[in-house]
């Protein structure tokens, strides 16, 4: 069964930086679009950053100049830096390839 899996959530200050993590699983990262998304309470889920199996990367808006999307083909595993976090980035972010989710990391950004 393919797993997608979160980590590297956390409480930070606002500017201050985290780095989350999806270990895949039956999947090769390096061969499929993927994606990070975010869903913050009473709001609908939107995409933060998506990287092509070409490496082609684009943003949110919101995002763009402070998080970086990449992967690590030896370790299977897509990432999302988030540098200068502030209070509304404040969500559960997911992991997407194409239908698979995985459960989520929880990312707090407050003083």
């Amino acid at each position: 069964q393919v797993q997608l899996v979160e980590s590297g959530g956390g409480l930070v200050q606002p500017g201050g930086s985290l780095r989350l993590s999806c270990a895949a699983s039956l999947i090769i990262v390096s061969r499929s679009a993927m994606a990070w998304y975010r869903q913050a309470p009473g709001k609908q889920r939107e995409r933060v950053a998506l990287i092509t199996s070409g490496g082609i990367t684009t943003y949110a808006d919101s995002v763009k100049g402070r998080f970086t999307i990449s992967r690590d083909n030896a370790e299977n595993t897509l990432y999302l830096q988030m540098n200068n976090l502030r209070p509304e980035d404040t969500a559960v972010y997911y992991c997407n390839r194409a239908a698979m989710w995985g459960q989520g990391t929880q990312v707090t950004v407050s003083s």
